[in-house]
């Protein structure tokens, strides 16, 4: 089992970045898959981008090219960061760790972007 801590939400004007981060409190190396999820008022959580041990990213469709997942195993956290920001982008995101048989997250960080 790990710990998360997510930071770096907030509000932002549409077109603008921010940069999510991710601490967890063990080696995030071997782990399967650290991700990053959403969920808006309303709407069911859903996956925006993940990252694997191996280094393989993916994202959905609707923040290609405009958000991108790294992590930095020496300081256990993953990062998510977040450009040409849209009002549709405003949600809590979320810090998941996926490492069959546990599937941990964090508290979650709003991210609110004004059009």
């Amino acid at each position: 089992q790990v710990q998360l801590v997510e930071s770096g939400g907030g509000l932002v004007q549409a077109g603008g970045s921010l940069r999510l981060s991710c601490a967890a409190s063990r080696s995030i190396v071997s782990i399967n898959a650290m991700g990053w999820y959403r969920q808006a008022p309303g709407k069911q959580r859903e996956l925006v981008a993940r990252i694997f041990s191996d280094g393989i990213t993916n994202y959905v469709d609707s923040v290609k090219g405009r958000f991108t997942i790294s992590r930095d195993n020496a300081k256990n956290t993953v990062y998510l960061q977040m450009n040409s920001l849209k009002p549709e982008d405003t949600a809590v995101y979320y810090c998941n760790a996926n490492d069959w048989p546990t599937n941990d997250w964090g508290q979650g960080t709003q991210v609110t972007v004004s059009s």
